[in-house]
Formats: structure tokens, sequence, C-alpha cells
């Protein structure tokens, strides 16, 4: 495809790069003060970078069925790890073969296993097999994938199976993240051109290693980063940033050193200003500083990503301040592949906002959480993300139906209400109240100050809205005692 086809409208290949568990402000666009990610920051600066982006669901694989079809967790019935995407549901690997593109997904796949209820991870181990092609949500034309690749591999040996079931070993001593990104080149290198390409690669890197218990970073990575500056939310807290940051951002850096490989090779081929480029993440990591895991709450740190674009229709070094979605994602994708979103999809694809032409753009992102404990949160905007461009810019401080443009609001289900699998519940007591624009780094939580009641009451009525536009039934939502 030519930059003339490109330009007279033809369908830019799609390449979605897909990050596991990375903080936003792990990239230099985003603030990071070390030199980490150039590769990204130049995709920014030519492309469009989205200051305000949040996941929908803090876990791996809800996150991951959101983005392959456009519905909430609960809506699809992928609301905790180990339940697999069902084989009805069409993704947006269907919506693009349909029209016309091959569909290619390469990495971590993490939704083509059920694991039965009350059967910990350690007993279970259906996740080490190939993933049956009626399991891999539509991308049929070029699979080389593990279903759980942090139960294949560590990071400097193990595997993936290709579309027939065969081990695909990665090299001796080759880092998994440069590993598998020489694939991803061979992907490339092996396309006639008759036909868009849609490539999902999806990345473990900078998820630590489960069976470790620690970030395994590409060789030197203490040395390098040895010398940081621990981010706002984690400094002077106890977790275990002190002895794993340096790895994480060794796996930051290596990712971005990909993508500088990745991008370097769609120009080698020609073919890069005819490419869209997606990068973005699951969701964060808060370092077990927020609850006894890692991940799974509706902090910064948790829920906030990075995501930009660059290619086709995202260009000019933009930087777009509305909130946006991981559920605004996929008709994103769609659009650019020329295809309208159904209207089943929650999100809207944000072309809308780099245009100018999104009037009524959600003032807040809606989240629910799993696993951890059955939760629901709503954050506004404030602290970095202020109103935007065009119609949409002057919301200012309005947001929350009233409340100030600036807050954080979390509820979950009391313990008597929560058994395992907990898809959603008729009652959640307030659980997280947090003004960010006073505080940012989410430290004085207010769920219990009389000063907030009018603005918990405001919060707790948007909160509701988006559950119900979300398929759930509205539940009632309680004062903490």
């Amino acid at each position: 495809m030519s930059c003339r086809d490109a330009e007279a409208g033809a369908k830019p290949n799609i390449v979605f790069i897909f990050s596991d568990q990375q903080r936003w402000d792990t990239l230099g666009c985003y603030g990071q003060s070390l030199d980490i990610t150039p590769n990204l920051d130049r995709l920014a600066r030519d492309g469009v970078r989205f200051e305000s982006a949040f996941t929908c669901q803090p876990v791996c694989g809800p996150a991951r069925a959101c983005l392959q079809t456009g519905k909430y967790a609960t809506e699809i019935g992928c609301f905790e790890n180990g339940i697999a995407l069902p084989e009805d549901e069409k993704t947006i690997a269907h919506w693009l073969s349909e029209a016309g593109y091959e569909v290619g997904y390469i990495g971590k796949w993490h939704l083509g296993t059920d694991r039965p209820e009350g059967l910990s991870w350690a007993d279970f181990r259906r996740e080490t097999e190939p993933v049956p092609p009626e399991r891999r949500g539509g991308y049929s034309d070029f699979w080389l994938a593990s279903d759980v690749l942090e139960f294949t591999s560590h990071s400097y040996d193990g595997h993936m199976f290709d579309a027939e079931g065969n081990k695909r070993e990665f090299p001796e001593g080759r880092y998994r993240v440069d590993a598998q990104t020489d694939w991803v080149l061979e992907y490339l290198r092996t396309r006639s051109g008759e036909k868009p390409f849609f490539l999902f690669a999806s990345y473990l890197e900078p998820h630590h290693q489960n069976d470790h218990g620690h970030f395994e970073g590409p060789l030197g990575s203490k040395e390098r980063f040895r010398v940081f500056e621990a981010p706002g939310d984690l400094a002077d807290t106890g977790g275990d940033w002190r002895e794993e940051y340096r790895d994480y951002l060794g796996c930051c850096g290596s990712l971005d050193e990909n993508v500088g490989r990745i991008c370097e090779e769609l120009e080698r081929l020609g073919i890069a200003d005819d490419t869209l480029i997606i990068y973005t993440s699951d969701h964060g990591r808060h370092f077990r500083t927020r609850n006894g895991e890692y991940k799974r709450s509706c902090h910064e740190s948790s829920i906030r990503i990075p995501l930009v674009v660059r290619g086709p229709g995202f260009r000019g070094g933009r930087v777009v301040r509305e909130l946006v979605s991981l559920i605004d994602i996929p008709p994103t994708v769609l659009r650019a592949g020329g295809v309208d979103p159904p209207a089943h999809m929650q999100g809207r694809p944000v072309q809308q906002l780099v245009e100018g032409k999104a009037a009524d753009w959600p003032q807040e992102v809606f989240l629910q959480i799993s696993e951890s404990h059955c939760g629901r949160a709503i954050r506004t905007g404030g602290s970095g993300a202020s109103a935007g461009r065009g119609a949409s810019a002057g919301r200012g401080a309005s947001a929350g139906r009233g409340a100030s443009a600036r807050w954080k609001y979390s509820v979950r289900a009391p313990k008597e209400f929560a058994p395992p699998r907990l898809r959603d519940s008729e009652v959640y007591v307030e659980d997280f109240l947090y003004d960010l624009e006073a505080d940012p780094h989410e430290r004085d939580n207010l769920v219990r100050d009389p000063a907030f009641a009018d603005v918990r009451a405001r919060l707790a009525a948007t909160l509701k809205e988006r559950m119900v536009a979300a398929g759930e039934k509205e539940p009632e939502i309680q004062p903490v005692s």
C-alpha cells in the first residue's frame, strides 16, 4: 500500500502494541525524568498523546476482554481472570476480518481458558497448553501466542505456540521482549501487501514474573536504573517498589527499544506512513502500597495508562486532555479500519476528540474492579485531566453531574455480599473519595469527612448511572460506617 493509496482513502495497516501492567508515568512524554522511552516519546511528538487515559478494569483478563469486544467485563462474563472469552463474542478481529483485513496475534492472550471455581492457579495448568482455534477471538490468519505467557516463559527462556499448536522456543539467551519482537518483525516482512493487516502484539512486560515473585528486566537493569526518582504516590510508603522499581523500569526501557525496532522495520518496508500504531497497556501497578497485592484498586497507579497513537488520522504532536478509557479503543480501532462501530460497544472512537467533534464527550471514566474485591469507581477530571479543545472545551470544573471536576470515587461490595466470583452486588459501601486537585497522590481519603457528603451523593448518583448504562441493576450505595 503506498502513501498515495492511504491518502486516497485506502485502509491503513494497524499495529496494536499492548504492554501489561505499565504505569503512564514510565514514559518521558508523561513526565518520566529518566531517558527510558525515546521511541515512544518520538511517536507522541509525531502523533497524538492522550494525557488522561484509563483502564476500565485493573485486572489482566477482564481488561483484555473489554478491549477485544468493546463491552464491559460484566456484560461479557469475563469479570475476573480465569474466565475464557465466550466463543460467540464478536471481537475487533472479527469485524476487521469482515472488512478485508488480515488479522494476526502475537503474545499473551489470557482469554482462552476457564479455571474451575475454587481451584488455585498453582493447581490449574491448562493455561500452559495451546489455545484452540475456537478460543482465539477471531484471530484466524496468524497466531503465535500463549494463553498466559508468564506461565510458559521467563525473562530469558520459554515458548509460545503457533497456529498448529507447536511450541516456538525463545532463542537461548534472548530476552523475552526481544524474542517476541523478532517474531513481530518476521510477520511484517512476510506480508504480501494484498490486504491491509491488523497485528495485535501483546507483550507481558512490565508484568512481574509470577513464579519468581519479581520483575525481570533485561540484564543490567538494576545498575542502569540504580538512581531513580520515586513517583509521588510511592514515595515514603511501604510496598515493594524499592526492591522492584529498577527492573520494572528496565522492562519499560526494553519495550521502548523494541517499539523503535518495529518503527524502523515499517520504515524499511516503506509502509510506515500507511500504518497506524497504537500503544497502550491493560492497567498499571501500585507495588503493594494500596492493598495486599499490586494492581486491583481504583488508585491512579492502578488505573491510569499510557495511550499514544501515530499514523493516518493521528498526526501533528497533539495532546488530547479529555478523559478516555480503554473501552473507547475498540470503536477507535474499527473506525480506523473503515468499520462503523456497532451500537453495543460502550465506548466512543477517540477520533471524535482528535477531530474536535465531541461536543458531549463523557466527563468521567467508569471502572469495574474484581478479584481483590467487587468494586465500582468513577474518575472525573482534574490533576492533569483539564478540559480539552474544540466543542468539548469549557466544561472546566463541572463533572460528576454538579460535583467539581477533580474526583475519584469508589465503592465496594461488603464482605457479607461478596462470595467468590461475585460479578456484581445489590449493595455497595463507599470506599474511597479523593480530591485529585488538592491530593494528586491520593493520600487523604475523604470518604468519612462530613464536609464532602454532598460531593459523595452527587458522585454516587453518577456512578449509579454509569453502572446502569453498563447493563447492571441500579444498586444501593451505603455510607461507610
